[in-house]
C-alpha cells in the first residue's frame, strides 16, 4: 500500500517563504509600477444644431460599392491567366471619351499602349506591374492593377476579382500618387498633399454584404518624421491569401522609375 502523502515540515516552508519574499523584494527593487502623472479629464463630443433634420440621401456622389464587369475579359481559369495588358486595353475601348479622340484626357495612355508587347512595366508602357493576393477573403488572389493616366501624372488604381468566369472590377481610383501598400483586405493609397509636411491617406476595405471595396478611411497625416515599415518580399511557400505575389518577373521588386511612379509594398498583418 502507497505510503499517505504529507504535508510539508515547517522548515521547509519557512525556507520557501524566504525565497519568496527575497523574489518579490528583488522585483520590487528592479522597478515596479509607476505613476504616469494626471490623466487629462474625458470629454466627450458635443453635438451641434439638434434642431436639423438628419439627411435622408447624400449630395454627392462618390461611386461607393460601385462594380463593373469588364467586357471582352473571359476568365476560362485563375486571374493569373489574364493578360494585365489585355484588361488595360479593354477599359481604354469602354471609356472612348476618356482615352481617344482629340479632347480624350488621357489620349497618351492609349497611345502608348502599343508599347506594350514586352508585358508591363516595362519601357514605355503605362501599365504598372501587377499584383495578385486574396483581397476578397475567397482564398482565391485577385488583381491589383495600375496603369499610368498620360499626360500627366495620374495613376489610375484598380483591383479585380473573378465571379463566374467574370473579371469584376471591385475598386478603382486616380489620384497623384506616392505610395500604394496592400495590407489585410485593403488597399492603401497615399497621396501627396498641397500643406507641407502633410500627405493624404484613403484606405478601400473589402465589403462581403456590397460585393466591393468600400472607402473605409480618409485621412490627412502628417509625414515630417514619418517612418515606413520595411517592405516584405513573400516567400513561395506563403499560402496565397499572406502572400503578396508579383508577377513573374527576374526582381521581385518595384523599383522607382524616372517618372516618379509609386511603390507598392506588402504591410505586416
Amino acid at each position: 500500500m502507497p505510503s499517505p502523502l504529507r504535508r510539508p515540515s515547517r522548515a521547509v516552508l519557512a525556507v520557501w517563504a524566504v525565497a519568496v519574499l527575497a523574489v518579490v523584494t528583488a522585483c520590487g527593487d528592479a522597478g515596479g509600477l509607476r505613476g504616469a502623472g494626471e490623466t487629462p479629464t474625458a470629454v466627450g463630443p458635443a453635438r451641434l444644431w439638434p434642431e436639423l433634420a438628419p439627411a435622408s440621401s447624400p449630395a454627392f456622389d462618390f461611386d461607393e460599392a460601385e462594380t463593373k464587369v469588364i467586357k471582352g475579359v473571359r476568365v476560362t481559369g485563375g486571374i493569373h491567366e489574364v493578360d494585365p495588358v489585355a484588361i488595360v486595353r479593354a477599359e481604354i475601348e469602354g471609356e472612348p471619351e476618356q482615352y481617344s479622340g482629340e479632347k480624350a484626357e488621357f489620349r497618351e495612355t492609349a497611345r502608348r499602349m502599343a508599347d506594350c508587347a514586352d508585358g508591363p512595366g516595362k519601357g514605355r508602357c503605362p501599365v504598372l506591374r501587377p499584383y495578385y493576393r486574396d483581397l476578397t477573403g475567397d482564398g482565391r488572389d485577385d488583381l491589383t492593377l495600375g496603369f499610368r493616366q498620360l499626360p500627366g501624372t495620374l495613376t489610375a488604381v484598380r483591383v479585380y476579382t473573378v465571379d463566374r468566369h467574370r473579371l469584376v472590377r471591385v475598386m478603382h481610383y486616380e489620384d497623384a500618387l506616392s505610395g500604394v501598400e496592400l495590407a489585410g483586405h485593403s488597399v492603401i493609397v497615399r497621396s501627396p498633399s498641397e500643406v507641407a509636411g502633410y500627405e493624404y491617406r484613403l484606405q478601400w476595405t473589402w465589403d462581403p454584404d456590397q460585393k466591393a471595396m468600400l472607402l473605409t478611411q480618409d485621412e490627412m497625416l502628417r509625414t515630417a518624421g514619418r517612418t515606413t515599415a520595411p517592405s516584405q518580399s513573400p516567400s513561395p511557400s506563403q499560402s496565397p491569401s499572406h502572400a503578396l505575389s508579383p508577377s513573374p518577373s527576374p526582381s521581385h521588386a518595384l523599383s522607382p522609375s524616372p517618372s516618379s511612379a509609386p511603390s507598392l509594398t506588402a504591410v505586416p498583418r
